[in-house]
């Protein structure tokens, strides 16, 4: 399982409330970062997860990929912020 995947559901996050997350992240990054921030997962869990992310970028790719999501609207996302 995703590293990512695999933090939420630890912290109990639903099936749904992940696949929202991400969902969120394919349309709006900044808004995604909000709704993570908001689980209620500790910061230095999620300071680990970023730099696990930081340093392995692929991971987004295969949770999304994971989920049965579009990689290509996250691209998309990211070339906007730019």
């Amino acid at each position: 399982m995703n590293p990512i995947i695999a933090l939420l559901k630890e912290h109990k996050i639903s099936d749904q409330q992940v696949k929202a997350l991400f969902q969120s992240l394919t349309e709006n990054p900044l808004m995604a970062m909000g709704t993570l921030g908001q689980l209620g997962i500790a910061p230095e869990k999620l300071q680990g997860l970023m730099m696990q992310v930081m340093q392995n970028p692929g991971l987004i790719k295969d949770a999304v990929a994971e989920l049965g999501l579009d990689f290509a609207k996250v691209e998309a996302a990211k070339a906007q912020m730019k």
